[in-house]
């Protein structure tokens, strides 16, 4: 097993920490229960949980993975193969370019139909379009490693060991087909 090396470390946008107070308080502002907790937000509660929010925030590329890891009471902690990222997208709605921060959506490749659990958002990374580039350069030095191990050129000594290997599973499969008959009779 080959030990992973950390090739790029994101940094992120202090405004992160702005941008999480706002839509706090435009979450508290949508209900009743909510507009009762604006004071506290408003004197203090959101500047400190934007601020611890702020810091879980974390981003590396590897030589293998992409790994992040973001939240408070629901932390996230993601691992993705380089070789499963399908898409990577910037979203800026009005709000995000204001704070002037973009949103990396990251679509992964896998199954189990849940659209949600094939997706990850990083908002907030410095210099975006250049971390994105990073992410892209990586994933196809990783497609390319794995694809020319499987397209290796055969020499003539691998052909013969490959000849070997085939005679002897084709020996073992009769073996097999042998002992099956046996027991079915």
């Amino acid at each position: 097993m080959t030990n992973e090396m950390v090739l790029h470390d994101a940094t992120f946008n202090p405004k992160v920490k702005t941008y999480i107070f706002i839509l706090g308080l435009l979450v508290l502002f949508s209900s009743v229960i909510g507009i009762l907790l604006v004071p506290f937000w408003i004197l203090g509660l959101g500047q400190w949980l934007s601020g611890k929010y702020f810091k879980t925030l974390s981003c590396q590329i590897t030589n293998k993975n992409l790994k992040f890891s973001k939240g408070l009471i629901l932390h996230i902690e993601k691992t993705i193969p380089l070789e499963n990222i399908q898409d990577l997208s910037f979203v800026g709605g009005p709000i995000l370019r204001f704070f002037g921060l973009t949103l990396i959506k990251i679509e992964t490749a896998g199954g189990g139909g849940n659209h949600h659990q094939n997706m990850m958002n990083m908002l907030g990374i410095n210099n975006a379009e250049h971390f994105k580039t990073q992410i892209l350069k990586q994933r196809e030095m990783v497609i390319h490693q794995k694809h020319s191990y499987g397209n290796a050129q055969l020499t003539p000594s691998s052909t013969i060991d490959n000849t070997q290997l085939l005679t002897d599973i084709k020996n073992e499969l009769i073996e097999i087909k042998k002992v099956l008959n046996k027991n079915n009779s």
